[in-house]
């Protein structure tokens, strides 16, 4: 599979061959622990100044390489793919070579830290769940009111126990329930398949 990059993200990755490959191979080391610990301002104003470029294309040269190294990390990319990908770009051969490199290097780092990013979401653990129905009330004598009450039990990553009370009427319930058979269902197309494929 290939990566297609924006023209947005082709023109931040243009700045690349005007430098010598020594800085491209630095530049991408900052952008490897810009995503660990965060982006610092500085290192841009000191790579702008040692180089004589303004500020803004040094931070969209390593930005574009942090995204070409990130997304071809969550696609798995093969090493020819991703050598492909970059030849599109026009870069020289040199160049191409240091970017396989900076790939080949950083892939599980990237992928690992991409995952210490990901967000934990709370998961299913137990579901308890009531009927009731009013039959009556004291202005109207003849009336059915059923309410559904659910107390879902969710776990969380760090074993850590959360409880969520929902109420809803049954049409309510019947509603959720086709569409979440309709999401279940449509996972099992090919294109989810594929997707899901990638991420993992």
């Amino acid at each position: 599979m290939l990566l297609v990059l924006s023209d947005e993200y082709k023109e931040h990755l243009a700045f690349l061959p005007k430098v010598d490959p020594a800085v491209v191979f630095e530049f991408g080391r900052i952008a490897v622990e810009f995503l660990k610990r965060g982006i610092n301002s500085k290192v841009y104003e000191g790579a702008a100044r040692k180089l004589g470029f303004p500020i803004t294309t040094v931070q969209h040269g390593v930005e574009g390489l942090m995204f070409l190294l990130t997304e071809s990390s969550k696609l798995m990319i093969s090493d020819v793919d991703f050598k492909d990908s970059v030849m599109v770009l026009g870069f020289s051969t040199e160049l191409n070579e240091i970017l396989l490199q900076l790939y080949v290097e950083n892939h599980d780092t990237i992928r690992s830290t991409l995952t210490q990013l990901a967000p934990s979401l709370p998961s299913y653990h137990n579901l308890e769940w009531r009927l009731d129905v009013q039959l009556g009330s004291r202005s109207m004598r003849q009336q059915v009111v059923p309410m559904v009450t659910m107390l879902l039990h969710l776990t969380t990553g760090d074993a850590d126990n959360r409880r969520c009370v929902l109420q809803t009427n049954p049409s309510t319930l019947l509603h959720l329930i086709s569409a979440l058979e309709a999401a279940l269902a449509s996972m099992k197309n090919n294109h989810a398949r594929r997707i899901l494929r990638n991420i993992k």
